[in-house]
């Protein structure tokens, strides 16, 4: 497992490294930074001192190479708009993303294993046809399109619920139902697919045979073979949760990283930019290896085998055949001599 560990880390090396350039290069296409952070009438003398203040006179493979090896001693430079170090304001906003993704994706586990576990007991049946409409609506809705619906239906016109903060637990409402749908959505018709699989096998059967309970055998039986396909979807959603919270904390001012990202575009700010996306691209690569690590413990079939069990696995080599026997030695005649004739 340790091997297996260790080959993940180095194949996330070479991804996390082309991330970085990218956003390093597509930071610099948004414009100069001087034309936010100084006046309209600023001299032409203004805006070089800014330049080399901030060390953007320098040709960009300068400019890259500072950032990677300031990135090496854990220095992502300052921001442009506060002055504060960029690694401080992306840690500073990463848990509260974490918490909005942590919290949504729990709900939506536990409502689709509800679902998808009711809607498997009679396939095609009234409950089944309910659970497969309305995860395929929930899975197809916009999430920016739910969101300023649900800001226009409960916070202006109802005013049940604020438009933005995270002061109680009423602003956590609709950040997390807008969330929720899509992996709700999704993650139904999977349980849904592992369940019915899991509740025609033999085993199943064999269970109700020896008068197992209908709760015992889905809870039991039939839902803890269904969860290995169903955690590997969810893993990939969770890191769509934590990429598609940018929009959603947008809309509805969740100072979370992405809502700080956005900004950071909108400001030029490329050291908190760099920032953001390098500990957002870092949280997703550990999330993916600790899915990865999950499901190989769900599943022994897909556990790396050790050293020792290839061993013993090995198929015993052929014996091999005993040497032939010496063929026995058959007299010779002896050659007929002259002799004397009778």
């Amino acid at each position: 497992m340790l091997t297996y560990l260790r080959k993940r880390i180095v194949s996330s090396a070479l991804p996390l490294l082309v991330v970085v350039v990218g956003v390093f290069a597509l930071a610099r296409l948004t414009g100069n930074p001087a034309s936010l952070y100084l006046p309209l009438n600023a001299t032409q003398q203004m805006r070089d001192d800014f330049a080399t203040r901030n060390g953007l006179d320098q040709p960009l493979l300068v400019q890259m190479w500072d950032y990677f090896t300031g990135v090496l001693v854990l220095d992502f430079g300052t921001s442009l708009r506060t002055g504060e170090p960029a690694a401080e304001m992306a840690l500073r906003a990463f848990p509260a993303t974490l918490q909005l993704a942590a919290t949504t994706m729990v709900l939506a586990i536990l409502l689709a294993v509800l679902v998808g576990s009711w809607a498997a007991l009679k396939p095609n049946g009234i409950a089944d046809r309910i659970a497969s409409f309305v995860s395929m609506a929930a899975a197809s809705i916009p999430d920016f399109w739910l969101a300023i619906v649900g800001i226009w239906i409960f916070a202006i016109t109802l005013g049940w619920v604020p438009t933005s903060g995270v002061e109680g637990a009423a602003a956590w409402i609709l950040p997390i139902g807008t969330l929720l749908m899509r992996p709700f959505g999704t993650l139904v018709q999977v349980v849904r697919g592992a369940m019915v699989s899991s509740l025609s096998e033999p085993y199943i059967k064999l269970a109700r045979s020896k008068g197992a309970s209908q709760g015992r055998v889905v809870t039991h039986h039939a839902l803890r073979n269904a969860a290995a396909p169903a955690l590997t979807v969810a893993g990939d959603l969770t890191v769509g949760l934590v990429n598609g919270a940018v929009v959603v904390e947008t809309i509805f001012g969740w100072p979370g990283i992405g809502k700080l990202m956005i900004d950071s575009i909108l400001q030029r700010d490329f050291a908190v930019l760099q920032a953001c996306v390098l500990l957002t691209a870092i949280a997703i690569f550990a999330l993916n290896i600790i899915i990865d690590l999950l499901y190989a413990l769900l599943d022994p079939r897909v556990r790396p085998a050790s050293a020792a069990s290839k061993a013993r696995s090995a198929p015993a080599a052929p014996p091999t055949a005993p040497p032939a026997a010496a063929a026995p030695s058959t007299p010779v005649p002896a050659p007929a001599t002259a002799g004397t004739q009778a």
